[in-house]
């Protein structure tokens, strides 16, 4: 969701530069790019080392609050091209996932900003054991949508979120935005989503049929 589907990591930024900030400590944008992608409570844990007297679960409810709060005031950054592939791929009756980090009520209120119905189920951080890059959220995904995993491609914008695509067996297309993700082993990498549609990804699939034969 975030950084593939909205724009949010500066909103998530400038909430930990507050929060460290506040407990004494310093925090640079170098420091909060090693979160982006990350399990919220993994997060948290960086976050009481870089001097957060608070529990974790506490620091992961706190920024939660203030990015809904940024959210509501600044309004829903969509990332280009998202909307759109999102709408074709429900015209083209191809199911769709979201599969997020974020706790659940984070990622249905900016889910219902979406005019239309886009996704069929939503994972998110709260609701697996094990966050990103652990497969556990996508494997719960494609067991919920009741397709293979095989037959999943996974779209994300982060080093974790493309470990845990491959790590899941589907296929993965890696979309930067923040963070480079040259060297990670994903399937494709696209600079955008902007302009693509479901037959793009129909093709990318296909394509990665015919190369890898019967293991996909």
């Amino acid at each position: 969701m975030d950084g593939t589907l909205v724009d949010t990591e500066p909103y998530w930024m400038a909430a930990e530069t507050a929060l460290v900030e506040s407990f004494g400590g310093s925090w640079t944008h170098e420091d909060a790019l090693q979160l982006v992608g990350s399990g919220l409570l993994d997060s948290a844990v960086i976050l009481q080392n870089a001097g957060v007297a608070m529990e974790p679960e506490a620091i992961v409810s706190h920024l939660t609050d203030v990015v809904q709060e940024s959210l509501r005031t600044q309004g829903v950054p969509f990332r280009p091209g998202a909307r759109e592939l999102l709408r074709d791929l429900r015209e083209a009756g191809i199911p769709t996932g979201l599969v997020t980090m974020s706790l659940r009520r984070m990622a249905l209120n900016v889910v219902e900003l979406i005019e239309f119905e886009a996704f069929d189920i939503v994972v998110a951080g709260d609701d697996v054991d094990n966050p990103k890059p652990h497969p556990e959220p996508y494997l719960q995904a494609a067991a919920l949508l009741d397709v293979d995993i095989a037959e999943v491609i996974v779209i994300e914008d982060s080093p974790t979120g493309v470990r845990a695509g491959l790590a899941s067996g589907a296929l993965t297309l890696a979309v930067p935005h923040i963070v480079p993700l040259d060297h990670l082993g994903a399937h494709e990498l696209w600079s955008t989503l902007a302009g693509r549609g479901a037959d793009d990804l129909t093709d990318l699939f296909d394509s990665s049929t015919a190369v890898t034969g019967a293991t996909r």
